[in-house]
């Protein structure tokens, strides 16, 4: 009698061992997976349009003969760069924001700070409603807070031209009117920041606080302000950004009165020369500039603010 063996299966791979190789895949492909949809909006929103703005802040457009086939690119490297900030109107718009910068920042930041303390004691009914009535003027469109302003600051119309010591429209005044019209906007939109912040902060450190013998304005100054501080740098470093980007309010006060160019700021010295001027490359250049200087005032005051920390 012939006996038949069966033959034997290969063996397969240990099921364990299978497992753990495809674990193994997905936890290398699980990042990219992740970081994909942010890669692709970092390319396609911020360094595709700073890489095109490059290129065009390295030419500029010129005739050529008689001016017969009308105008073509030429390559002038840094020349867009030395005409914009050889030109006066840039440096005074530079200037303005400065100022703007100097006046409007302490004034919010403290205002909303100061406000957030407010909120945050036990002093304060209908929280809620303070709150939500404070943070209001941020839910208004910028053209439309700037037209309600320059209303309000209209000589002849608005109450608050006789009101005001000063001439809100005038030379001298249309800095402090557009610093009023910025801390009013977004002023509630700080204060929440700060105020979610002041939450956050253990009760028992509080207690604590008060037990020692601190009261309120102690308690605020030397326990709560020190405890929400990376929270502040980080509302001081978007308020500079912000502050430097200046463009709506100052845009719907130039139909209104001299005193605003339409090179005011830098962020209106840029739509000049794109839109009315089709200076593209002089554009550009302005534009650069401007990120630049943002990216480096950010990073001092991010550097500042771990030094403070540390």
């Amino acid at each position: 009698m012939t006996v038949v063996t069966p033959e034997r299966p290969e063996h397969p791979e240990h099921p364990e061992r299978a497992a753990s190789g495809r674990r193994t895949r997905r936890s290398r492909l699980a990042p990219w997976l992740l970081a994909g949809p942010f890669a692709l909006l970092l390319l396609g929103t911020v360094l595709v349009p700073i890489g095109y703005a490059l290129y065009l802040s390295l030419f500029t457009e010129r005739l050529s003969g008689l001016g017969f086939d009308g105008p073509h690119d030429v390559f002038v490297w840094l020349g867009n760069y030395a005409d914009v900030l050889g030109d006066a109107a840039f440096r005074d718009s530079v200037g303005n924001v400065a100022r703007y910068a100097l006046l409007h920042i302490p004034l919010m930041l403290g205002g909303a700070l100061l406000l957030a303390l407010l909120l945050d004691s036990a002093t304060v009914r209908l929280r809620q409603l303070w709150s939500l009535s404070v943070f209001l003027p941020y839910a208004v469109p910028g053209v439309i807070a700037g037209l309600i302003w320059a209303y309000l600051f209209s000589p002849g119309v608005g109450p608050l031209n006789d009101a005001l010591p000063w001439d809100p429209l005038g030379s001298d005044g249309v800095l402090p009117s557009i610093v009023t019209m910025a801390t009013w906007q977004w002023l509630g939109y700080n204060m929440i920041i700060f105020y979610t912040a002041l939450r956050t902060v253990p009760r028992d450190v509080l207690e604590a606080a008060t037990v020692d013998g601190a009261g309120p304005l102690r308690t605020a100054l030397a326990v709560k302000v020190p405890m929400i501080r990376p929270t502040v740098f980080v509302a001081l470093v978007f308020t500079v950004i912000g502050s430097l980007q200046l463009f709506t309010e100052p845009l719907v006060l130039r139909s209104f009165t001299p005193s605003v160019t339409s090179t005011w700021t830098p962020s209106l010295y840029v739509y000049e020369a794109a839109f009315v001027s089709n200076d593209y490359g002089r554009a550009a250049a302005a534009s650069l500039l401007l990120a630049l200087a943002c990216a480096l005032l950010s990073a001092l005051v991010m550097r500042l603010s771990t030094r403070r920390s540390r």
